[in-house]
């Protein structure tokens, strides 16, 4: 029995429903990141169109060259660590980091001993830097409660509920709720000046050791531990075994090549790769990388239309974008701390990197993230030492 060459309808909703969850879920976070490391509103636009480009063109292409569902996203882990970004960094600064992180990754792709190296950071104290940057955005949602009361726990009810009904749904559910309050209080206005479609706004890289350290290298770390490595782990769940390297190599490129406009992390989902890369997307495992077509083809319509998108969330209340923020890492937040903690003999070591980390502490010009892993790392190798075991 011939089977039709068109995808089925399920193809185009799995892709639908993934570009949804991933861009509506976390593009406040984006702009947050933006505002922190002082971009501009046209460079807070460059930076939303040219991730949804880096997103879309090379995980359509990467899909038809290999033949299986590339499914690509922004690093949420690593936008959380540019928004908690406090050293003051410039916007040309912060995109020379960008551009050392995507090299990192880049040098992971074409060096396979850096990508089982990297493969053997303890994962509790990876997970424990990233918890440590995503804490408190999490805590910051309820610092909103006594200045807005209604809107706070009007959005805090919809994802409890959201999460009960349809898990993959409660933070466009929020989304929707927020606008609607917003809306009604007409507190949604666009910037002025701001346009229909998205644009691309190019800055000259800046390049500095201490952003190099504090952000380039902390957001490679993340970027390839909780983004790259479990969106290859989703492929090989979903039966598909791809060469990492390749993988690794097209997406520090785009970041690399992107950068300028300030595209700090394109890397594999994971979470909405599940969505795309299964039975329920296409029965046809041969046949289902044209959901990865699809999906990236949706993401260059985004791309085209960024300019609004990014506006609303710019000019939304602090205290709105916070509550969206704070509740889209709360799922990020509870796996980090899950993994953690999962290994009693390093729960010791993960729990001084994530305290150091969310402390916000910042050293000779360098961030925490980078001091929390340092903590982590000797706390690690003090345990380990023959001579300082316990009799």
């Amino acid at each position: 029995m011939k089977h039709s060459r068109l995808p089925p309808p399920s193809a185009f909703t799995a892709a639908a429903v993934g570009v949804i969850i991933g861009f509506g879920g976390t593009v406040a976070l984006v702009v947050q990141a933006g505002q922190a490391l002082g971009a501009s509103p046209v460079q807070i636009v460059s930076m939303v169109t040219g991730l949804c480009l880096g997103i879309g063109l090379p995980g359509l292409l990467l899909s038809l060259r290999l033949r299986i569902p590339v499914i690509l996203a922004w690093s949420t882990p690593g936008a959380a660590l540019l928004a908690a970004s406090t050293l003051g960094h410039d916007w040309s600064t912060a995109v020379g980091a960008f551009v050392i992180s995507g090299l990192l990754m880049v040098l992971t792709g074409l060096i396979p001993v850096l990508g089982r190296l990297a493969a053997r950071i303890p994962p509790a104290i990876a997970s424990a830097m990233l918890a440590g940057v995503l804490a408190p955005f999490v805590i910051r949602l309820f610092l909103v409660f006594p200045t807005d009361m209604a809107l706070a726990a009007g959005l805090v009810a919809v994802f409890l509920i959201g999460r009960r009904l349809a898990p993959t749904w409660a933070m466009p559910m929020v989304l929707a709720g927020a606008f609607a309050a917003l809306a009604l209080r007409g507190q949604i206005a666009l910037p002025p000046g701001t346009g229909l479609f998205g644009t691309l706004a190019p800055v000259v890289p800046h390049f500095d050791l201490k952003a190099a350290i504090s952000l380039a290298l902390p957001l490679f770390l993340v970027t390839l531990v909780s983004q790259n490595l479990p969106g290859l782990v989703v492929l090989k769940t979903s039966g598909y075994e791809p060469r990492p390297g390749p993988l690794l190599l097209a997406t520090g490129a785009a970041t690399t090549v992107l950068a300028p406009f300030g595209v700090f992390g394109v890397n594999l989902a994971a979470i909405v790769a599940a969505i795309c890369t299964g039975p329920d997307a296409h029965p046809d495992k041969d046949r289902r990388w044209v959901v990865g077509v699809i999906y990236g083809g949706l993401y260059l319509v985004v791309a085209v239309f960024a300019a609004p998108v990014a506006g609303l969330f710019a000019a939304m209340p602090a205290g709105a974008l916070a509550l969206i923020t704070g509740l889209a890492l709360i799922g990020p937040l509870t796996g980090a701390l899950t993994t953690m903690l999962a290994q009693p003999e390093d729960r010791e070591a993960a729990v001084l990197t994530f305290a150091a980390t969310a402390s916000g502490l910042a050293l000779l010009g360098i961030g925490s993230a980078f001091w929390g892993l340092t903590v982590g790392f000797l706390a690690l190798a003090a345990r380990r030492l023959p001579g300082l075991r316990r009799a």
